[in-house]
């Protein structure tokens, strides 16, 4: 359980919380074989292995009801106040025919369903067939990222490191990244089964591979209290609206 003034203070201060038992085991048990039964489309695979899936509020409905729930949306709320409201859902697994390392750096990209000219707003790219672009800060510094974890993610299988307060420093050009690193110790953010890790897209985090055989199951999903400019909507308001 947590406290919602401790979590916004910590999520404020740090740029990250972990949250104990968001799920329980039953709950664990039902979203794995929802997600199981989604079929290719939006999925990355290996060697016939899926090792992450985008678009999740729009192929799971169980995703989105998890974005929906009192539990998780006790935790957004905490932070970004009751008009937040997802905007994109991920699955990653690490497994060991894709057992990625990823390197130090921000979460800078927003779904959106069609291009719009708008200041501040570049760098687009197709993902998983969906349109992506990143947008000024100020955006990003209105949203949430809750990972809740369905297998028990330890430094052995891959666990995020961040760098707790980096969030505060805005958008961060590559070049400092070694500086900061330098200056903040590393945090390494074991989570157990059914637990969250709530975090600022702009927290500086990195993983390792896995050192561990078997799955490192994720659902990533990013939520928002901020309105895009001119006509330009989330991608996600096409699913909430249909």
């Amino acid at each position: 359980m947590f406290v919602a003034d401790a979590l916004r203070n910590e999520v404020k201060k740090n740029g990250f919380a972990i949250c104990e038992d968001v799920l329980p085991p039953a709950e664990i048990a039902a979203l794995l074989r929802s997600l199981n039964r989604i079929s290719e489309s939006g999925s990355f695979r290996r060697r016939g292995a899926t090792f992450a899936v985008r678009n999740l509020l729009d192929t799971s409905l169980e995703v989105r009801e998890l974005a929906n729930s009192e539990m998780v949306r006790r935790l957004v709320e905490a932070v970004l106040g009751p008009g937040s409201f997802a905007v994109r859902g991920i699955l990653f697994d690490k497994i060991p025919d894709a057992n990625w390392k990823v390197p130090w750096h921000q979460d800078v990209t927003i779904a959106i369903q069609e291009k719009v000219e708008a200041e501040g707003f570049g760098a687009w790219s197709i993902k998983a067939d969906v349109l992506h672009v990143q947008p000024p800060a100020y955006v990003l510094e209105q949203m949430i990222s809750v990972r809740i974890h369905l297998d028990p993610c330890g430094e052995a299988n891959g666990a995020l490191s961040v760098i707790p307060g980096s969030h505060l420093q805005g958008r961060i050009p590559e070049g400092e990244i070694a500086r900061i690193r330098e200056e903040i110790p590393e945090r390494i953010c074991a989570v157990r089964a059914g637990s969250a890790l709530v975090m600022r897209p702009l927290l500086l985090h990195a993983s390792s591979p896995s050192r561990a055989p078997g799955h490192r199951r994720v659902v990533h999903i990013d939520f928002a209290a901020v309105k895009l400019p001119n006509s330009m909507r989330w991608f996600s308001e096409k699913s909430r609206h249909e």
